[in-house]
């Protein structure tokens, strides 16, 4: 699901005329040539395009002097509740790894321009985050720094004070005058890749504030709220992505996702024919995607990558991975090994 098709809550440009406004930067310099008044913005029921939001985020940079870790600054001042809906979800989590797979279904809900990867690597998991290369530079580093700032500051937010970081990577070289620690890590600048990584441990604590009939509300609300805001729906976009941030404890189910959308199971599965697709080869499709990618990384072992992926023993894995692939995983692994 792309976060270019997603009309956008005022939420994200009100946040950085409040930052322009400590800095002394009048309103209506941020929001030239964005085509946005003020009057819009505190509209509630209000949407703005992608571009508009770019027109902002570019005065910001211009206006400060390109100042060093500009949106890493920002995006850690972004608090739980700026998120909304959303936010409340996160907060209602069982755990953060829920909380977790709650925000990358929805990520279009959030600020986020990047591309952002989520993967489980022994005893830490590592969140990665792509710029978008149709952005300047100035704007990639810009909207990576505030997306992995806002993540840092939503993850202590939902699980508390005590979340600590294990690193944080950038691949953006260091500029003098930055931030030099995030929550207990030091920023690494001119890495492979930007990555925030963290002990897997601090995400299977019971959350506090944990909420089973919170949480599902949220998301019934979450679900529908993104419908509304998309400007090109298809049913198998949004299924795709649901798929790939899916919390396996079993199968996925149609009627699940039929709910979810407050929609009956007949007219999902009438939608998703009428796109040439059916519910039964996507899910199939994710599973498998995933078990590919489980048994290459060789971090986890096969009965962890079967208890992953919602499977009831192992022998139920191999015999799915040997229907999905034509080989058993084992062997799967050992040619991987030798390549």
């Amino acid at each position: 699901m792309s976060h270019w098709n997603v009309a956008r809550s005022p939420a994200s440009v009100l946040l950085m005329l409040a930052y322009g406004r400590s800095r002394k930067i009048a309103p209506a310099a941020l929001l030239k040539g964005s085509r946005l008044t003020p009057r819009q913005l505190a509209d509630p029921d209000f949407t703005l395009q992608t571009a508009q939001e770019m027109a902002v985020a570019a005065n910001l940079l211009a206006l400060t002097g390109h100042e060093p870790d500009l949106g890493l600054k920002l995006g850690l001042s972004y608090q739980l509740s700026a998120y909304g809906l959303l936010g409340f979800g996160l907060l209602s989590s069982a755990t953060g790894m829920a909380a977790i797979a709650f925000a990358r279904r929805y990520l279009a809900l959030t600020f986020a321009y990047v591309g952002m990867a989520y993967r489980r690597a022994g005893q830490c998991d590592t969140i990665t985050f792509e710029p978008s290369p149709e952005l300047s530079a100035d704007l990639q580093r810009f909207f990576v720094g505030r997306a992995m700032g806002a993540t840092c500051r939503v993850l202590r937010d939902v699980i508390g004070s005590d979340f600590e970081l294990v690193s944080f990577d950038l691949a953006f070289a260091s500029e003098p005058g930055g931030k030099s620690h995030v929550l207990g890590a030091k920023l690494r600048h001119g890495r492979r890749a930007n990555a925030l990584v963290f002990g897997h441990a601090q995400l299977e604590r019971s959350l506090p504030q944990a909420n089973p009939a919170t949480a599902a509300m949220c998301e019934r609300m979450c679900a529908e709220l993104l419908s509304r805001r998309r400007t090109r729906l298809d049913i198998v976009s949004f299924l795709q992505e649901y798929l790939a941030t899916h919390a396996f404890e079993g199968p996925p189910q149609l009627k699940d996702v039929a709910a979810l959308l407050n929609t009956s199971e007949r007219t999902l599965k009438r939608r998703l024919q009428a796109e040439g697709a059916s519910f039964r080869d996507m899910s199939n499709a994710a599973r498998k995607a995933r078990a590919q990618a489980l048994v290459s990384d060789r971090r986890l072992s096969m009965k962890e990558i079967a208890e992953e992926l919602g499977f009831s023993d192992l022998s139920s894995f191999s015999q799915a991975y040997k229907r999905w692939t034509g080989v058993a995983p084992n062997l799967a692994r050992q040619r991987t090994g030798s390549a």
